[in-house]
C-alpha cells in the first residue's frame, strides 16, 4: 500500500478505520453478524482480531480495492516505515473534521453507528491509553489461550477480594471470643481467621509489612494475648478438628495427613506452622522462646507432613540448641530427637551434619560459664549419634580423618599457622567429642575400628609441641584418652606423658612472682611466660598430676597386671619425693604413692591365690570382673575423692570459693572509730609509764655530771631491764664507768651490773643488736683515750 500525498492521518486512527471497515464489510456480507452498536469495547476488539483468519483473508482483497481502505492501509504502512510520533488529541480532531469532506459516506456511517469515536475530549491523553490497550491486547489473548485458566480466575478473585475487603484490627475481645469458640468446635472458617490473625501478629516482629493480611495487630497486649492463646489452646483444637485421637501408649506416631480432613485444612495449617518458625527466629527472651519451643514440640507430627516447613524448623532448633539458654537448649534437643526418631531416614543425616558444624562453631572460646554448655552439646550430640551407628561411623570417619590431616600438616610444615590449626579449642573439643562418642557407644562392632586412629591423633597432638607452655592442652588430651581407655577396655600408654612432667619442671625453684589467684587449667590451653614463673603454676600443676594419675590408676585398679603397670610410676614418684623439698607437694604425691602401693600389694596377694594361668583369657576376665565388684583399696579411695573433687569443680566453675559451704565461725570486725577508742582505753596506762621512763632516761643521758652513789644502783638496774630493745644503755654504762675510775665502790657496782647485763644478753640480743654493739665498742675506745688525757 502506497501513501497518498497530503494524507497526514495518524497510526491509531488508521488502525481504528481499518477495523471498522473490516467489521462493516463482514456485517454486510453476513446478516448473522451482530450490529456494531450492540458490541462492547472488549467484544469489538476481540471480534476485530478474530476476523483475521485464513477464511477472511480472501475478503480482504476486495476491501483493499476500495479507496477508503487503501488510504487507511497506506497511512498505517507509511507511519510504520517513517516511525514518526503522531496522534495528539487536537490533531485527531482536525483529521476527523477533514474526513467529513474527503469521505462523507464513511463519516455518515460513523455518526450512525458509533458517535463516541467522533465526539471526544481534546484534553484527553488518548494516545497513551490507546497505545497501552494496543500493546496489552496480545498478552491477554495469550493468557486466554493457555491452560492456566483456574489460576487466572483465582488471582483475579483474590485481587477483587483484597480490593473489596477492609483490614480488620484485632482486639483482645476478639481473641477472647476465639478462645471460647474453639472450646465448642474449631471450624475451618474459624481456623482460617485465627491463622490470618496469627500471621499478622508474627509479621509485626519483622518491622516491615509482608504479604497483606485480613487482620492487623497494633497493640502489644493484643500480640501477647494472641500468641499465648495459640500456644496454649490451638494444638488440642486442631487435633479435634482433624478428628485425631491421642494414644500415649502407642509407640508409632500418628501423622495428621492420615485424617480425611487434612487436605481441606492443609493450607491454613501450613501458614500456622510457618508463623511459629518465624516467631522463633525473632524472639530474644529465653522464657518466651521456651514456651514457643514446647508448642513446636507438640506440633512436630504436623511438621513431619510438610517437608519445607520442617526444614525451616530444624534450622531454628539447631540454632537454639547451640546458642540458647540452658532450658532452651534442652527443649530444642528434645524436638530434634523426636523428629529424628520418627523420620530417621530423611532427617538424621542432615541433622547430624548441621549439629556437628554448630558444635564446632560454638566451642571456639571456652570459659567457666561456657564450659557446661559445651559439655551439654557433647552429651546430646552423642545421644543423636547413638540412633544409627552405621551413619555415625561415616561421620566419625570423615571428621577424625579431617583432624588427622590438620595434624599431619602441622607436623610436616612446622609453621605457626599450622600449629595454631591444631592447638586451639575447636580441635581439642572435637577430640574429646569423638572420645566420648566411642566411649558411650562402646559395645559396637561398627565403631570399634575408629578407636585406634583417634588415639593416634590425640597422642600426636600431645607430642606436637611438648613444652611447658602447653601443659594445660596436654592435660585435656590425657583426660580424653583416660576416658576412652576406661570405657573401651583398651590399653592406652598415658602414664609416660604424666611422669615426663616431673622430670621437666623444677618444683624446688623459687617462684619469681606471687599471685593469690589460682590458675584454672580447665579453661586454658597454654600458659604465658609470666605464668610459668608463678607459684600458682606449680600448685595447679601438682593438683592436675595428682588428679590424672589417680584417675588413670583407678581405671586399671582391678586389672591383674596392675603391679607391673604401676612399677615405673612408683619408682618415678619415689625419686620426686627424694628430690622435692616443698612440703605441700610432697604430701600430695606421698599420699598417692601410698595408695598405689597398697593397691599393688592387694592385687599381688589376690592373684597368688588364683588357680589359673596367664594364658587362660576367660579366667583372667572373670577374675578381673570379680575383683572390680568386690572393690580394691584404690577404688574405694577414689570414690570418696571423686565426690569432693566434683564439688570443688562445681564451685570453681560457678566462680565461688572452695570453702564457701563449710560452717566456719564468722569474725565480727569492729569499725575503725570503735577500735581507736578501745585502743586508747587499753593502752592509756602503758603510754603514761613510757613517758615516765623517758624522763628518767633523759636525766641519765646527761654527760659531764656525776650521779650520786645512792642513785647508781636503781638507775643501772632500770637500764638493765630496758636493754631488750635498746642498745644505748650499754654505752651509758660504759661512759659512767670511765668517768668514775677513781671510785672503788663505783667500780664494784659497775662490775655487778656488767655481769648482770652479760648474763642476759645472749638470750635477748639479735644479730642486728650485736652489730650495733660492735659499733659501740669503737666509741668506748675513744672515750678511754679521752679519760687518759684528763
Amino acid at each position: 500500500m502506497s501513501k497518498v500525498p497530503g494524507d497526514d492521518r495518524p497510526r491509531m486512527w488508521s488502525f481504528w478505520t481499518e477495523v471498522v471497515v473490516t467489521l462493516c464489510g463482514s456485517s454486510m456480507a453476513s446478516t448473522s453478524k451482530r450490529k456494531l452498536e450492540d458490541l462492547s469495547v472488549d467484544e469489538f476488539l476481540a471480534s476485530g482480531f478474530d476476523s483475521g483468519d485464513e477464511g477472511d483473508s480472501g475478503d480482504e482483497a476486495p476491501l483493499l480495492q476500495n479507496g477508503k481502505s487503501k488510504k487507511s492501509a497506506k497511512s498505517r504502512s507509511g507511519e510504520v516505515k517513517g516511525g514518526k510520533k503522531k496522534g495528539q488529541a487536537s490533531q485527531h480532531k482536525d483529521q476527523l473534521s477533514r474526513l467529513k469532506s474527503k469521505d462523507p459516506e464513511f463519516y455518515k456511517f460513523l455518526e450512525e453507528n458509533d458517535r463516541t469515536l467522533l465526539n471526544f475530549d481534546d484534553t484527553d491523553s488518548s494516545e497513551d491509553e490507546e497505545e497501552s490497550k494496543y500493546h496489552t491486547l496480545p498478552s491477554h489473548l495469550e493468557e486466554a489461550g493457555s491452560g492456566d485458566e483456574e489460576e487466572a480466575d483465582q488471582a483475579s478473585a483474590k485481587k477483587s477480594k483484597k480490593g473489596s475487603a477492609e483490614v480488620i484490627k484485632v482486639t483482645e475481645k476478639m481473641v477472647e471470643e476465639w478462645r471460647v469458640a474453639i472450646k465448642a468446635e474449631l471450624t475451618p472458617r474459624l481456623f482460617r481467621d485465627i491463622t490470618q490473625a496469627f500471621k499478622a501478629a508474627v509479621a509485626t516482629t519483622k518491622g516491615e509489612g509482608g504479604d497483606p493480611c485480613r487482620y492487623k495487630v497494633e497493640d502489644s497486649s493484643v500480640f501477647n494475648a494472641l500468641v499465648i492463646f495459640c500456644i496454649r489452646d490451638m494444638f488440642l483444637a486442631i487435633q479435634r478438628m482433624l478428628n485425631l485421637k491421642l494414644d500415649r501408649n502407642q509407640k508409632k506416631l500418628v501423622l495428621p495427613s492420615s485424617s480425611p480432613r487434612w487436605q481441606k485444612n492443609q493450607l491454613d495449617i501450613k501458614m500456622y506452622l510457618s508463623g511459629i518458625v518465624q516467631l522463633l527466629s525473632c524472639l530474644t527472651e529465653s522464657t518466651v522462646i521456651g514456651a514457643v519451643l514446647r508448642h513446636a514440640n507438640q506440633m512436630v507430627p504436623y511438621y513431619l507432613c510438610l517437608p519445607k516447613q520442617c526444614r525451616h524448623l530444624l534450622k531454628q532448633l539447631i540454632k537454639q540448641w547451640s546458642t540458647g539458654e540452658e532450658t532452651v537448649r534442652v527443649l530444642a534437643f528434645l524436638a530434634l530427637n523426636k523428629i529424628c526418631r520418627h523420620k530417621q531416614e530423611v532427617y538424621l543425616n542432615p541433622i547430624l551434619k548441621q549439629m556437628y558444624i554448630a558444635y564446632v562453631k560454638n566451642c571456639k572460646f571456652t570459659s567457666p560459664n561456657v564450659l557446661p554448655m559445651i559439655n551439654f552439646m557433647q552429651r546430646t550430640l552423642t545421644e543423636m549419634y547413638s540412633l544409627n551407628t552405621q551413619m555415625s561411623y561415616q561421620h566419625g570417619f570423615i571428621y577424625i580423618r579431617q583432624l588427622a590431616i590438620h595434624l599431619r600438616n602441622a607436623m610436616t610444615m612446622k609453621k605457626k599457622e599450622t600449629y595454631q590449626s591444631v592447638y586451639n579449642w575447636q580441635f581439642v573439643h572435637c577430640l574429646f567429642l569423638w572420645c566420648r562418642v566411642l566411649s558411650t557407644l562402646h559395645p559396637s562392632d561398627v565403631l570399634e575400628p575408629l578407636i585406634y586412629p583417634l588415639c593416634q591423633v590425640t597422642v600426636g597432638c600431645i607430642k606436637l609441641v611438648p613444652t611447658a607452655r602447653y601443659y594445660p592442652l596436654r592435660m585435656h588430651c590425657i583426660r580424653a584418652l583416660t576416658l576412652l581407655s576406661d570405657s573401651t577396655n583398651t590399653f592406652v600408654p598415658v602414664l609416660p606423658f604424666l611422669l615426663e612432667v616431673f622430670q621437666q619442671v623444677d618444683f624446688n625453684k623459687k617462684p619469681g612472682r606471687m599471685t593469690s589467684k589460682p590458675i584454672n587449667f580447665a579453661v586454658i590451653l597454654k600458659l604465658s611466660n609470666a605464668n610459668l614463673q608463678e607459684k600458682a603454676f606449680r600448685d595447679g600443676l601438682i593438683e592436675q598430676l595428682y588428679d590424672l594419675l589417680l584417675e588413670y590408676f583407678h581405671t586399671q585398679a582391678s586389672t591383674i597386671g596392675f603391679p607391673e603397670l604401676a612399677l615405673p610410676s612408683v619408682i618415678q614418684l619415689k625419686v620426686f619425693l627424694k628430690e622435692c623439698k616443698v612440703a605441700n607437694y610432697c604430701k600430695q604425691i606421698r599420699q598417692l604413692l601410698e595408695k598405689v602401693q597398697e593397691n599393688s600389694a592387694y592385687i599381688t596377694a589376690r592373684r597368688q591365690r588364683a588357680a589359673f594361668g596367664v594364658a587362660d583369657v576367660s579366667s583372667v576376665e572373670a577374675w578381673e570382673k570379680q575383683t572390680a565388684v568386690e572393690g580394691t583399696p584404690l577404688t574405694k579411695y577414689y570414690s570418696q575423692w571423686k565426690k569432693l573433687r566434683e564439688k570443688e569443680i562445681q564451685l570453681e566453675i560457678s566462680g565461688k570459693e572452695r570453702m564457701e559451704d563449710l560452717d566456719f565461725p564468722e569474725i565480727k570486725r569492729k569499725k575503725l572509730q570503735e577500735r581507736k577508742a578501745d585502743d586508747k582505753k587499753e593502752f592509756k596506762d602503758l603510754f603514761e609509764s613510757d613517758s615516765d621512763s623517758g624522763d628518767e632516761s633523759l636525766g641519765l643521758k646527761v654527760k659531764g655530771g656525776q650521779p650520786k652513789e645512792g642513785e647508781d644502783d636503781s638507775d643501772l638496774d632500770n637500764l638493765s631491764d630496758l636493754s631488750d630493745e635498746d642498745d644505748d644503755e650499754e654505752g651509758e654504762n660504759e661512759s659512767e664507768r670511765s668517768s668514775d675510775d677513781d671510785d672503788d665502790d663505783d667500780e664494784e657496782v659497775k662490775g655487778k651490773t656488767k655481769s648482770k647485763t652479760k648474763a642476759r644478753e645472749p638470750a635477748k640480743l639479735s644479730k642486728s643488736d650485736l652489730k650495733e654493739l660492735a659499733d659501740g665498742d669503737e666509741d668506748l675506745v675513744e672515750d678511754l683515750e679521752l679519760s687518759d688525757d684528763d
